[in-house]
């Protein structure tokens, strides 16, 4: 893989940046270095929070991204995942069976990694190695077909696996076994699922332009419509970042129709006020996924919630 073209180093980003408090106007900042997959792109990207590249690499339809405690990247792509050094080498990779689509990944406490699989209907957990350590088989109806399966999935700090099956809109928890415990359905069809320390689960509904937090019995305390953000609406709801300081940060993946037409990916209050937005047309396309890379929290450890 080749280093980054420097043509792609001048910053031509545009930052919107609105602050809402109780104690002054608005005024105008940058926004947070953020780690992004730009999926029609075809690239995985670090953007400094003046809107430098300052790293990235090419990948075929990335869908899910993680910046490691050690600096690397780690990635799932259409084909597998990869784990990437700031220079370039890859230093851990798996690669599906043919036929097969992967949309998330998860970099795990004992250094293992989970994939999930479209086409073999499976969660994985991956060794250093690259040889499956665990295999847990998901059931999906036969008329859901390969792309349309699963988007995110993730692995909580008690070992249950939970999965947006996008094709069927639910959400699946399962122990850790595979035993299914509870099925949540949703508007659209979910691409993120993110349990909080509260142990609500925040999910994105994809073309449902839709967000929702519900708590542990199924009741709905926090949602975000498609038309409650002036200027932003809501496309497809894909990745998510909840932040320390109780924001959000959502990736507003506007294929489908919608190329170039508003920002990319925004961060917003509890009380549903824009941050900052981010919108670049000319160097990035369909961004579907978000880490901001100011969250110092472990991810090998659950402690960044995304």
């Amino acid at each position: 893989m080749k280093k980054a073209k420097t043509d792609f180093m001048k910053p031509s980003a545009i930052f919107l940046a609105v602050v809402f408090s109780a104690w002054s106007a608005t005024s105008l900042f940058a926004a947070r270095p953020i780690l992004c997959c730009d999926y029609g792109g075809g690239r995985v990207t670090i953007l400094s929070a003046t809107g430098e590249i300052e790293w990235q690499v090419e990948a075929k339809s990335p869908q899910d991204c993680w910046q490691l405690p050690n600096g690397n990247i780690l990635f799932a792509y259409v084909a597998g995942a990869k784990e990437v050094t700031r220079d370039q080498k890859v230093v851990w990779e798996y690669k599906a069976p043919e036929k097969v689509e992967c949309h998330a990944c998860q970099p795990l406490p004992d250094g293992n990694v989970l994939v999930v699989e479209c086409g073999t209907s499976r969660i994985i957990e991956v060794d250093r190695a690259g040889k499956i350590a665990k295999e847990i088989k998901l059931v999906t109806k036969p008329e859901v077909k390969l792309h349309n399966q699963f988007r995110g999935t993730r692995k909580t700090a008690d070992g249950h696996y939970l999965v947006c099956f996008k094709g069927e809109s639910k959400i699946v928890e399962l122990d850790s076994e595979g035993k299914v415990l509870r099925e949540v359905s949703v508007t659209g069809d979910p691409h993120e699922v993110v349990q909080l320390a509260n142990k609500n689960l925040l999910i994105t509904c994809g073309d449902g332009h839709k967000v929702v937090e519900i708590d542990p019995a199924g009741k709905t305390v926090w949602e975000l419509n498609e038309n409650d953000l002036p200027g932003n609406t809501l496309r497809l709801m894909a990745g998510c970042h909840r932040l320390p300081n109780g924001n959000t940060i959502f990736a507003n993946y506007l294929g489908h129709g919608h190329l170039g037409e508003q920002a990319q990916f925004f961060e917003i209050t509890p009380d549903k006020k824009v941050v900052w937005a981010f919108e670049d047309k000319g160097r990035f396309k369909t961004i579907n996924q978000v880490m901001a890379l100011d969250d110092k929290g472990d991810v090998t450890k659950g402690e960044v919630l995304r």
